[in-house]
């Protein structure tokens, strides 16, 4: 942010977690320049109250910065008969009360009338002093001094303090300056928003080609000039002409995991590490967290993971279906959740395995198979065991792992270098609302 400079002349905020502020912007407390709204949710019982046409804002609407419709809409009935009332367009809306508190606020403006949760608060501002959007940026170039001082102490879920949000001390720019603020910091984050979603996009088609490669690669093989067979699976297709298929539970153990809460009482126990749908991600394992669990001695072995075993995810949101990775022993002991298959191979490769399942023909496969709720799917063991395998010769699946993987390695580096630059601007516009925001650089000569 070198480009801009600060302002000639600054004063002391008297807060600590603000510091220096330019020395004729005001300083008012909250309180004396919004009021606060709160919301309620209508019985679920009377079916009149929802399938409306009043969005319904609760946090899992909070996803951008402008608030357009909620994924639940009440009827004006349902709004008379809570607690909740209209909230016109253009206000700010807060969370209040959720667990995503522990790492942000998230805050948002209503392009549109809209009605609020319990979880939920809107803040009406007096635009002599304040507007939403500068009141917003406020709140995102402060997030982490805000949650410090908003969070109510001792809650159970994670909540913030009415008391402690009205009495904040902000620093208040003149109305025209305010504006040129608002106008500066609109043009740069869309700026900026618009490079990370090419960049992103450029994740995802890397992804999406990675995928392609390795599912004609493990299902049609490298010679383009092969003989090709019918499969006989209608999901599978063509196959070369000497490459075998078997169901898998004639070439590996599929083994369930522990359920939670399990019956230990007058049973010789043992605290030990095991993995959870969190820990199994598509490709490769996170084991930052891993959480532990009593099992019984007797039982111990039953749960066990070995080295080679491949890691599956039996479901939960579509896109951890059968997503998984090979086990190479990386913390012993160690078991696995009930929603965590083991899959033991014994006439397949654990790399092979692992690499058809990841392919979109096995996922077509899971997803067809699987037991489906609203963007929830899990499949059972025996659907999992009958999945049809492609079992090229030992050398010839060796080869296609090869390219597969140097294919894969150059793909990840592009990856990478793409995520640290987005990574880098999602820093530099934290920091641009931050400084903007509370003074540290002028932007009028900018705007």
């Amino acid at each position: 942010m070198s480009q801009y400079k600060p302002y000639p002349a600054y004063k002391d905020s008297g807060v600590e977690w603000l510091g220096q502020v330019p020395e004729h912007w005001q300083l008012r407390r909250l309180k004396h320049m919004a009021r606060f709204s709160g919301g309620g949710t209508p019985t679920r019982d009377n079916r009149e109250f929802w399938n409306g046409d009043i969005p319904w804002v609760s946090p899992k609407d909070m996803k951008s910065e402008f608030i357009t419709g909620a994924e639940e809409c009440i009827t004006a009935a349902g709004l008379s008969g809570s607690s909740s009332s209209m909230v016109p367009a253009e206000r700010v809306l807060m969370v209040v009360r959720s667990g995503i508190l522990k790492h942000t606020i998230p805050v948002a403006i209503n392009s549109l009338p809209v009605a609020l949760n319990q979880d939920m608060k809107a803040i009406w501002l007096d635009t002599d002093y304040l507007s939403s959007r500068f009141f917003m940026r406020w709140v995102q170039g402060l997030n982490d001094d805000l949650l410090k001082i908003w969070l109510k102490q001792g809650a159970t879920v994670e909540s913030i303090e009415q008391d402690y949000l009205s009495d904040t001390l902000m620093p208040v720019p003149p109305v025209s300056e305010r504006e040129q603020i608002v106008q500066c910091l609109d043009r740069e984050t869309t700026r900026i928003d618009a490079l990370i979603e090419k960049k992103t996009r450029f994740i995802e088609l890397l992804r999406e080609k990675r995928q392609a490669l390795i599912t004609h690669a493990v299902t049609k093989g490298l010679d383009p000039h092969v003989k090709m067979k019918d499969s006989g699976v209608e999901w599978l297709g063509e196959v070369p002409e000497h490459w075998a298929l078997k169901r898998l539970k004639f070439i590996a153990v599929v083994q369930t995991g522990i359920a939670k809460g399990k019956d230990n009482a007058e049973k010789d126990t043992v605290e030990v590490p095991y993995l959870r749908v969190a820990n199994v991600q598509d490709g490769y394992l996170d084991l930052d967290e891993v959480a532990t669990i009593e099992v019984s001695i007797a039982d111990l072995p039953r749960y066990l993971l070995q080295p080679g075993d491949v890691l599956m995810n039996e479901g939960g949101d579509f896109d951890k279906l059968g997503r998984g990775h090979v086990w190479h022993g990386e913390i012993d002991p160690c078991i696995h959740q009930n929603h965590v298959f083991a899959v033991r191979p014994h006439g397949v490769s654990s790399e092979w395995l692992n690499t058809f399942t990841s392919s979109a023909a096995a996922q077509f496969y899971f997803m067809g198979r699987s037991k489906q709720s609203t963007n929830l799917a899990s499949i059972s063991s025996s659907n999992l065991m009958e999945i049809a395998v492609p079992l090229p010769c030992e050398d010839e699946q060796r080869l296609i792992l090869d390219r597969l993987h140097r294919q894969a390695a150059q793909m990840n580096t592009l990856v990478l270098r793409t995520e640290r630059s987005i990574s880098l601007l999602k820093e530099r516009r934290s920091a641009l609302i931050t400084a903007a925001v509370t003074g540290q650089i002028d932007l009028r000569e900018a705007v």
